[in-house]
Order: structure tokens, then sequence, then C-alpha cells
């Protein structure tokens, strides 16, 4: 059995964790909430583009544009989210292995084929470990997201697919439902993918000006610059939130060991008690 010295250091160990981690929720609590209402406000807005853009692509054949082309993928972008640093459960592994499946899956282009844009050191390491080298840095997106700073990528990725430089482009991220949940998601940014229109649903008539070629000149980028600053307020706050629950989980274990920890100084120290009253009693004895 451990003696109280080490019982007591190891209690005063894990009151130490214990404020850390609590510490460390509260952030990431803060840093949640402030996450969760930028992804609520600016969602809607983006869906409701999204819609627009869809009913403008499925209207008319002459409004087609180049970045709803589907062509045979020879070279493909990976767009990858995660985080700079640890201590948030299985977010960034997670985020990991799904980035290794992607590129699996693209294995038979070859190496030079792929390319991969890591927003966050974490994933940034894993393409190195894969054997791929970053196409750019965008480490400080993953802790302050502006649309500013995602800009430069988005831009670059249009650029990229309007020259048939490449022909896909692939979103890997987390997309935040709630605290206790974020759902991994591998979605393909570009070519723009038309979705069917609900049965039932009347299809609207726009009133277009100047043009319908000079709103898609104007709209296609917007919303696809749109997507991807979307992609990364997903990405954060799907961040907090699980920092915020593996910090919970942590505490709570702190506080469950705290208390197996406490019994067992009490009780041995009952038992230290309980002999040294016994060597007491058995020297009065052996003195008579």
């Amino acid at each position: 059995m451990a003696s109280l010295k080490e019982i007591k250091s190891r209690i005063q160990s894990v009151q130490s964790t214990q404020k850390i981690t609590s510490a460390m929720k509260m952030v990431s609590s803060a840093k949640l909430r402030k996450a969760q209402k930028t992804i609520e406000n600016f969602f809607p807005y983006e869906q409701k583009l999204n819609i627009l853009l869809n009913n403008f692509l499925s209207a008319e054949e002459s409004t087609a544009s180049v970045f709803s082309e589907v062509r045979e993928v020879k070279r493909v972008a990976i767009v990858v989210f995660s985080s700079n640093s640890s201590l948030c459960g299985g977010y960034n592994s997670n985020v990991a292995k799904l980035l290794t499946q992607t590129v699996e899956k693209y294995q038979k282009l070859g190496r030079e084929h792929i390319l991969i844009f890591p927003v966050g050191k974490k994933v940034a390491k894993v393409s190195r470990k894969l054997g791929f080298e970053p196409e750019a840095h965008f480490d400080d997106l993953a802790d302050k997201p502006s649309y500013a700073g995602i800009l430069s990528l988005a831009d670059n990725l249009i650029q990229m697919f309007q020259n048939k430089d490449i022909d896909k482009v692939e979103l890997v991220y987390h997309h935040f439902v709630s605290k206790s949940s974020q759902v991994l998601t591998c979605e393909t940014f570009l070519p723009i993918q038309l979705k069917p229109a609900d049965k039932g649903v009347v299809a609207l008539d726009y009133i277009v000006e100047p043009d319908r070629a000079t709103i898609m000149s104007e709209l296609i980028p917007k919303v696809l610059r749109l997507k991807i600053y979307t992609a990364l307020l997903d990405s954060n706050a799907s961040e907090h939130a699980a920092r915020t629950m593996a910090m919970q989980i942590a505490t709570d274990n702190a506080t469950d060991l705290l208390q197996e920890l406490s019994l067992q100084y009490n009780k041995s120290r009952q038992q230290a008690i309980t002999n040294e009253l016994l060597d007491i009693v058995g020297g009065s004895f052996g003195q008579n």
C-alpha cells in the first residue's frame, strides 16, 4: 500500500491538474459561445445565396458555368481544416483519418497531382507524414478565422479550377451541429454540385438586371468564397466545442480520482493510527 506522503502528493498533483482543465474548459466555453454566435448569424445568409445560385444554374443551359463543369479528375486539390493545438479529444485525429482516406481515394493520380491546402498546424504535420508538402500555410486562420484571410485561398482555388490546373476541389472539415455534436465532413467545393429542386416547389422566376451572365459572374465567386469561409467557421466552432467537452471530461475524471485518493488516504491514515494504538497497547502489556 502506498504511504500517506505518496497519496497526499498524488492528491495535490490531481488537484493542480483539475484547476488547469477547469480553467481551459471555461476559456473554451467562452470562445465557443462567440464562434457559435458567428456561425449561426452567418450560415442562413450563405444558405440563401446557395439556393439562389442553384436556381440560376438549374434554370437554363445558357447560364451554365465553367464552375459547374464536371471533368475527368486528373488533378485534385484537398483543403483540410484542423486546429493549431491539441487537447481537444479526437478532433484532429479524426481529421487526419479522413484526410488519409481521401488521399488514398486519389492515389491513382500520383502524388504530384494531389495538392493539399492545410488550415491548421496539426493537419499540416499530418500532410508531411503522408509525404505531401503543403501548397500554402494558413495556420493563423485556425485560431482567428477571418473572411479577408481565407479570401486568398478561395480565389486561388477558383482561378486554378477556371484555368483547368485542377479538376476538383474537396473540403475536409467538421460541421458544427451543437456543443456535443460535430460531424466530420468531406464535400466537393468545385465543381459546383447542383441540387435537384424539391417536388411540388414552384421554380422562382427572377427578374434579372442587367443580365444573367453579369449576375452569374459576380454571384458564383461570391458564393464560393462564402462557402469556404463557412467551412472555416464551422471548423473553428467545432474545435472549441470538442475542447470544451474534452476538458469537461478531464475535470470530471479528476474529481472521481480525487474521491478515490481521498478514500485511500483516509483508509491508510486509519490503518496507521490503528497500528500505532496496537503498538502502544502491546508495549504497555510488555512492561507489565
